[in-house]
């Protein structure tokens, strides 16, 4: 495969987060933590990744008795670390997995096989979110990034951390794992987009009842989807095992980002004046705020989340609730290279009335034209069903609009250009104005 970067997954074996009890007589161990910890183009990069991943495990493992050919085992028990993959030879994987087994572990609920089957499994969609960034592991615990500032005067970074809330609880719901990683990811980078700042990379977080290897391995898929979607690079994450505390089927998800932006450059309210343009970037749904109301609005434990909906356009609520968010990062910063951006808002809880007054000065305020707005047809539904406020739809959820941009008037046109251009529907919503009040819908 042409340009394939090779990558190691790294599991950690220390007394709290490593999964490994034969490693201690008091067996403390309790989770699996992973880490992409080495990019590197091998000189052949044709054929399948699979033996170039051997070689570079192989070459950049440091254990002091080392069998460094391609497809070796190789593990180092007293820097209690272990680095995994299929072997080329006759050796089977099954027979490491065996020797690490604790049956007293096991008993308790903890099934570290199970850990290790899911980052085999993980592997491949790990490997999509390769970035030049992606450093050679040194201290083996944790995931590196080489950080290019060039032609930065004042390099600033940017971070944000999320979950996705209670749409987690569609997903399991349905049994359909592999987009709320998307949801989780799109959550933190669209935050870091809002003052300018480019994520370099990820790392996720899953708590679940019991670690069921395919299931761990599609909800990665849809994080590492989110990494490709943003330009981020996904350098390490953890899945703990819950046992006693969570349900078997239960799981949650949060993940963390950081990014990078010139300090001269960085987008905040200042430049703001009366005259500039609201251009709004459209959703794809609901996204990933308000389910605690969604799902007692629409009695999701007894409904029938896949019978067609007239409302819906014939769609499931299942699947129309389960869209993913939407990630603005490319679109925002190809915008940001070509004009003046004088406010961004990434319209999450609180809808409209929280998201937007946060990037308006004082002195000026929103004026939005509702009859602008280009509003799925799921929000009419949720708000006939429950009876919903006007005002409350708009104070909850975004209503159509994921995202916010104020631009000089003058700018505007060529704005919505670079944003069509790069595959978003936007189109203009208001206009600033002089005000106390943040936010005007009329």
């Amino acid at each position: 495969m042409a340009g394939f970067a090779g990558y190691i997954l790294k599991q950690t074996l220390c007394p709290i987060h490593g999964p490994e009890a034969r490693f201690r007589p008091d067996g403390l161990q309790d989770k699996r933590s992973t880490s992409v910890i080495k990019r590197h183009t091998p000189r052949d990069t044709r054929g399948s990744p699979e033996p170039q991943i051997q070689a570079l495990l192989a070459r950049f493992w440091r254990g002091p008795k080392a069998d460094r050919r391609p497809g070796a085992e190789a593990r180092d028990f007293r820097k209690r670390k272990i680095y995994h993959w299929r072997p080329a030879g006759p050796q089977k994987r099954e027979d490491a997995m065996n020797e690490s087994y604790s049956a007293s572990y096991a008993a308790a609920g903890v099934d570290i096989t199970a850990g290790y089957r899911a980052v085999e499994l993980m592997k491949q969609h790990v490997a999509r979110t390769m970035t030049a960034g992606m450093a050679e592991n040194i201290g083996g615990f944790g995931g590196l990034f080489e950080l290019d500032t060039a032609g930065m005067k004042n390099p600033c970074l940017v971070s944000g951390t999320d979950g996705v809330g209670t749409k987690i609880r569609i997903a399991q719901l349905l049994d359909k794992h592999d987009t709320i990683g998307i949801d989780c990811v799109a959550m933190c980078v669209n935050d870091v987009i809002c003052c300018g700042a480019k994520p370099l990379f990820f790392l996720d977080y899953i708590a679940c009842g019991k670690n069921v290897p395919e299931k761990i391995a599609s909800i990665v898929s849809g994080v590492a989807e989110g990494c490709v979607q943003a330009g981020a690079a996904l350098v390490g994450g953890e899945t703990a095992e819950h046992p006693g505390v969570m349900a078997e089927e239960d799981y949650d998800l949060a993940g963390f980002t950081v990014g990078v932006v010139d300090r001269e450059k960085v987008v905040d309210k200042t430049g703001m004046r009366a005259g500039d343009v609201l251009i709004a970037l459209p959703s794809t749904g609901i996204h990933s705020n308000g389910f605690s109301l969604v799902r007692r609005v629409f009695r999701v434990e007894s409904a029938d989340l896949g019978a067609p909906i007239d409302a819906l356009g014939g769609k499931g609520l299942g699947e129309v609730l389960l869209t993913p968010t939407r990630i603005y990062v490319k679109p925002v910063l190809a915008l940001l290279e070509q004009t003046e951006v004088h406010g961004i808002s990434h319209i999450t809880g609180g809808g409209f009335y929280e998201n937007i007054p946060r990037s308006i000065p004082d002195g000026l305020c929103a004026k939005i034209e509702k009859a602008s707005l280009r509003t799925p047809p799921v929000f009419s539904f949720l708000a006939g069903t429950g009876n919903i406020p006007e005002r409350d739809m708009f104070n909850t959820f975004n209503m159509g609009v994921g995202m916010s941009v104020v631009v000089p008037g003058g700018q505007a046109d060529k704005a919505l250009t670079i944003l069509r251009e790069q595959g978003e529907d936007a189109y203009i919503m208001g206009e600033i104005v002089s005000g106390e009040e943040k936010v005007i819908l009329c």
